[in-house]
């Protein structure tokens, strides 16, 4: 190879060096949490306060927009066909999934979120949106054929599962003491918003909320446990100084590791 072409194509080479590293150093980077549960300490202006669900200090900036939409309970009765509904589920020992809670959507929010896909609710549990098309009645509850998209899944529902449907909020619910979701993103600044918050009414604890548990990273459609490429990582949340970020789990933060990705 002559000197001339060695020299063009060595900056090329550099290029494509810088690249990979820089690729490979994004595909390390954690994911920012999209969500935070807990309990309302206070409302600052525009800032919310939240002591999460395993016990960290949370402040989120409240954008301009935000929508507030509050939780009630509701029958298991009050679940028809043709009900738009959202239910998190466990493996039960039958092997057909066990309602943990349920949530009937308004019909103006038909359609919220519709499929099947991980949550991080409890271990090994699922998140269901979708058409209820066939509910059998029983002593032990109701048996839902749930329809979506992309399939179905058959539910069911013991008399006991708190079952809650969405109602008109604003930002006055967000009263010291108040349980509830913020889905929020992370800030340039490092900083956190939140645009959308369900909370509970009457005391409430939102079902999709209840199970005390760390905190982890999520991202959407595989919450808990996060892949990047072929190599299983998982994520807890490090709170600093009203930051937030995700470091890898190795067990060193006093909390068991979960189970690596199989």
């Amino acid at each position: 190879m002559s000197a001339s072409r060695s020299s063009l194509i060595r900056p090329f080479i550099a290029f494509a060096m810088v690249t990979a590293s820089t690729l490979y150093a994004l595909a390390q980077q954690p994911p920012t949490p999209t969500r935070v549960r807990g309990t309302v300490e206070s409302v600052d202006g525009d800032t919310l306060a939240v002591k999460s669900r395993s016990g960290e200090d949370v402040k989120l900036h409240m954008a301009s927009n935000m929508l507030v939409l509050g939780l009630t309970r509701i029958a298991l009765s009050d679940i028809k066909v043709g009900s738009f509904i959202g239910t998190t589920t466990v493996p039960g020992p039958d092997g057909v999934p066990k309602a943990v809670e349920v949530h009937v959507f308004p019909e103006h929010m038909r359609g919220t979120g519709e499929g099947s896909r991980p949550y991080d609710l409890k271990p090994n549990s699922s998140m269901t949106n979708a058409t209820v098309a066939q509910s059998v009645v029983s002593n032990d509850g109701h048996t839902l054929m749930v329809k979506y998209k992309d399939g179905e899944k058959t539910v069911q529902v013991a008399p006991d599962t708190p079952v809650v449907t969405y109602v008109p909020g604003d930002k006055a619910d967000l009263k010291a003491g108040a349980k509830i979701i913020a889905f929020m993103k992370k800030l340039p600044d490092g900083s956190l918003e939140t645009d959308r918050v369900s909370v509970g009414r009457d005391g409430l604890t939102p079902p999709m909320c209840a199970v005390s548990s760390s905190l982890l990273c999520e991202e959407p459609g595989f919450d808990e446990r996060l892949l990047h490429g072929n190599r299983p990582f998982v994520w807890r949340v490090v709170y600093r100084a009203s930051h937030l970020s995700c470091e890898q789990d190795d067990g060193s933060h006093g909390i068991p590791p979960i189970p690596r990705c199989s």
